[in-house]
């Protein structure tokens, strides 16, 4: 068994570190962010001109028909250039449901937007994983009424893929349909856009899937999600470690390199050795989505969880090594420091993650 990345997994990380480093690095992200969070300025629609967008998408609508790893490499790179981009609804989520529950029509209808990127998609999930009072979407007489929070691309989105009834029912909603709120929230990670959206009998466009398929269509989509949130933290942690050490190695104290001094090598030893181990987690969870689909919700939960704490471990530790000045604005380190912080609340932190999972291996009832 290969556990390495292919050739051409290694060549789509590549590509997209490239193309990030040189046409949106930190600086212009700096610049999207101060105008707005979750403006990409662009950004998107050239990731999409990339293949981005279509990485899980049948080829027969426009896609690459990939698997999960594909699109996990492809988060753990957008991570690292801080990238301002809907991938996570619109190039994962979405797909996902709709491979699972929609119908030959359906998928032919709204698919090919998708792999294109002229279609934005935010998926109104996280009152499944954790729900504040006053969340949450029901359905009666067939329209949606409630609040949905934290929706990830949910500003610029055309539709919204709402589940509904414990994830037993998928809305497809119109995001200019009657009674659709949508309200920009302002939240520490300004490098993606999310919304709060408000349902007053809004009418739903499509249903996708029955009770049944409607059912393994969401728990699919939550599991591709938490893959994908991991593999983000993963990303924004490996390009904090990246820049902590390259900046142990010119610092000067005592007219000496920082580096030098064994408890800054052990900070940098400390945050290598969380992060490796991790990788092969996240690698496996994305396998096992497509290829081991009896662990799939398991190491899905597990990933998220693991990533989730060790992330802020290793984005601190980072800002750490830079001293006083790595809290500041100037030095960018907060870009990821925040970004990591969301991901880990995300379709629910790790202790309720850990929690769900002993439930799936039947530990606890």
């Amino acid at each position: 068994m290969d556990f390495a990345l292919s050739e051409e997994q290694e060549l789509l990380a590549s590509t997209l570190r490239r193309y990030l480093d040189e046409e949106c690095p930190i600086t212009r992200v700096r610049e999207l962010v101060a105008d707005a969070a979750g403006n990409d300025g662009g950004t998107w629609k050239a990731l999409c001109e990339l293949g981005i967008a279509g990485l899980l998408i049948p080829e027969e609508f426009g896609g690459s028909e990939l698997g999960l790893l594909d699109a996990a490499v492809a988060a753990e790179c957008l991570a690292w250039g801080g990238a301002p981009a809907p991938f996570l609804g619109t190039a994962v989520m979405a797909p996902v449901a709709l491979c699972e529950a929609g119908s030959p029509e359906q998928r032919a209808r709204w698919l090919p937007g998708l792999a294109s990127g002229s279609t934005r998609v935010g998926v109104a999930a996280n009152e499944l994983a954790s729900r504040r009072d006053g969340a949450g979407v029901e359905v009666r007489d067939g329209r949606l009424h409630g609040t949905a929070l934290m929706v990830e691309g949910g500003p610029d989105a055309n539709f919204f893929l709402v589940p509904t009834e414990a994830g037993t029912r998928l809305a497809w909603v119109d995001a200019q349909a009657d009674g659709v709120t949508c309200k920009r929230l302002t939240t520490i990670d300004r490098t993606r856009g999310f919304a709060e959206l408000h349902f007053d009998a809004t009418p739903v466009a499509d249903w996708l899937g029955g009770e049944g398929g409607a059912r393994r269509a969401t728990q699919r989509m939550l599991d591709a999600g938490r893959v994908i949130l991991a593999a983000d933290i993963l990303g924004a942690s490996e390009r904090t470690l990246e820049l902590a050490v390259a900046y142990a190695m010119q610092r000067k104290q005592f007219e000496r390199i920082i580096g030098s001094f064994q408890a800054v090598k052990h900070m940098c030893a400390e945050m290598v050795a969380e992060l490796e181990p991790a990788r092969s987690l996240v690698w496996y969870a994305a396998h096992a989505f497509d290829h081991v689909p009896e662990e799939a919700t398991v190491t899905a939960l597990h990933a998220k969880a693991h990533l989730s704490e060790i992330g802020p471990f290793i984005v601190r530790t980072a800002t750490e090594v830079h001293g006083g000045i790595g809290f500041t604005d100037e030095q960018n380190l907060h870009y990821w420091f925040k970004r990591v912080g969301v991901d880990r609340q995300l379709l629910g932190a790790p202790e309720a993650l850990r929690e769900q999972a002993a439930r799936e291996q039947g530990w606890i009832e």
